[in-house]
């Protein structure tokens, strides 16, 4: 865990523009897929979505590690959400949150392998 906190990367990597785009969808997704008259399903994309972007964004300008285990946990967190917090009857939103949500903790864990296998390949 050293250097937890201080892993630089000289430019920002292709998950932190991904990232903040699949935050900006996850936030569109209540209007874009008819799912905004569910008030719990919207605020949920809302949520998430504003903190994936707002993580992502602080990535882009200074990696700091911790903010991709933040965007990591959300992914994860934005999967459950509609079994948790009671709209896993909506099947768009369920649909959407499950999909971003996995999208948006894949592109935090690629990242993450990425900055701890620097010579990997195909990262």
């Amino acid at each position: 865990m050293a250097g937890l906190a201080r892993v630089k990367t000289t430019e920002p990597r292709f998950q932190d523009y991904a990232s903040f785009g699949l935050g900006v969808l996850l936030i569109v997704s209540p209007w874009a897929l008819g799912y905004s008259d569910h008030e719990m399903a919207t605020r949920a994309a809302w949520l998430g979505g504003l903190i994936v972007m707002m993580m992502s964004f602080a990535e882009i300008l200074k990696f700091v590690e911790w903010e991709e285990w933040v965007n990591l946990l959300v992914g994860l967190a934005v999967i459950v959400a509609p079994f948790v917090l009671g709209f896993g009857d909506v099947a768009r939103a369920v649909a959407a949150h499950n999909v971003l949500g996995l999208l948006i903790a894949l592109a935090s864990a690629t990242e993450l392998w990425a900055v701890h296998h620097p010579h990997a390949p195909g990262l």
